[in-house]
């Protein structure tokens, strides 16, 4: 008998596990992998995005923008960063507050580890769940046989990156225990074009440039990549998660200029130079090729049109474009939207119809930006599940 099951041992469950484990609860933690913490082997390019200094809730989406307010206040990136210092792990800051390890993100996972082991954590690996009920206590079925235990936390994660083992277990569990999903979909994923658009945007595969993406009220100013299938990048990836299929989206690729000022004051001030040429200053080449190849006539500046240039200056700070689709699960770094708030109690993360019963981490519709803070979300919902039960 236990006093907490924890299904998933990934970032969230990790962390429940070692909170309520020191707490002196007796905590089997089941996982269907042959290793824990997956996901936080491969983030980061294998350095781990541990958290985030600038973290805050305005920096998560969902359908309550209040819900995740009182367990990141509780547990903050700095109580993660102190475990990390407690562990001798050297890391370094990268651009926007993102905290990476110097070596490799199997330190984060080794001392997740070390921290359960100090709570003699019971972990069972390569444990498929064959079913679980509830009657006065929650009883796990399993290929390792039957635990029962008063307490069950969720932990299994969402939908994306499903090569890595990433299932809809914990939403259908959480469904056929009365709770509520909203809208979930793929979340910081790269966006998809097809036909003529899609077909230019191929010719331009690997060009970087900065932008300011906007969908809606959401904005980020970051870079953005052309790939064979469209656009990706961590502008990109930011506002995908914001972006809703038939909508458009607009990129700003001249940020902090006036790209219509720009090319009336090069037709004056450089008569016979090419438009390529000019907006080669302002854009990678290629891209700007492609550009005044589409726009403008082929002549000198001085020959051009002001309605063209003006035209053209506009879109380059104002692009609109509509996606047809994303790359989905495959390619998405998060499942967006998941079991609804409405049915958790913020300060738990217990379902409010459901005692004993917790959800955290990805599973739930709290989605962070791209940059340490979906991570931060596994840390804080899990240390929050597991000084609850």
């Amino acid at each position: 008998m236990y006093d907490c099951i924890i299904i998933g041992a990934g970032a969230a469950g990790l962390m429940a596990a070692l909170t309520a484990g020191q707490r002196g609860r007796r905590v089997l933690l089941l996982d269907h992998a042959e290793k824990v913490g997956k996901k936080i082997l491969i983030s980061g390019g294998g350095r781990c995005n541990f958290t985030n200094l600038g973290c805050a809730p305005e920096n998560f989406l969902s359908a309550n923008p209040h819900f995740a307010k009182s367990a990141l206040a509780r547990y903050t990136p700095h109580d993660f960063l102190e475990m990390v210092e407690r562990h001798g792990i050297a890391w370094h800051e990268k651009t926007l507050g993102q905290l990476f390890c110097d070596g490799s993100a199997r330190q984060i996972v080794q001392m997740l580890l070390d921290e359960c082991a100090a709570g003699s954590v019971d972990i069972r690996l390569n444990c498929t769940i064959r079913d679980v009920s509830r009657a006065d206590h929650f009883r796990v079925t399993t290929s390792l046989g039957d635990f029962s235990s008063p307490g069950l936390i969720l932990a299994t994660g969402g939908l994306s990156i499903p090569k890595m083992g990433a299932t809809g277990f914990a939403h259908d569990l959480a469904s056929r225990f009365g709770l509520k999903l909203r809208d979930v979909r793929p979340g910081l994923v790269p966006l998809t074009f097809q036909g003529e658009t899609g077909a230019w945007m191929r010719g331009l595969s690997g060009v970087a440039l900065p932008c300011t993406a906007t969908a809606g009220q959401a904005q980020f100013a970051e870079a953005m990549l052309f790939t064979h299938r469209g656009l990706s990048g961590p502008a990109i990836l930011q506002i995908s998660s914001y972006w809703r299929e038939g909508t458009e989206i607009t990129l700003d690729i001249a940020p902090g200029m006036n790209a219509e000022h720009l090319l009336l004051d090069a037709k004056r001030g450089r008569p016979k130079a090419q438009a390529a040429t000019v907006l080669a200053e302002l854009l990678p080449a290629r891209l700007a090729t492609e550009l005044a190849a589409q726009h403008l006539p082929p002549r000198p500046m001085a020959e051009m049109p002001d309605t063209a240039l003006k035209h053209l200056g506009r879109l380059l700070n104002g692009w609109r474009f509509r996606p047809d689709g994303s790359e989905g699960y495959a390619k998405a770094e998060v499942t967006a939207g998941g079991i609804d708030t409405d049915g958790l109690s913020s300060r738990t993360m217990e379902a409010k119809a459901v005692p004993g019963l917790h959800v955290i981490g990805e599973a739930v519709d709290v989605t962070g930006w791209l940059g340490g803070y979906n991570f931060q979300w596994a840390w804080a919902s899990g240390r929050a599940a597991g000084e609850a039960v």
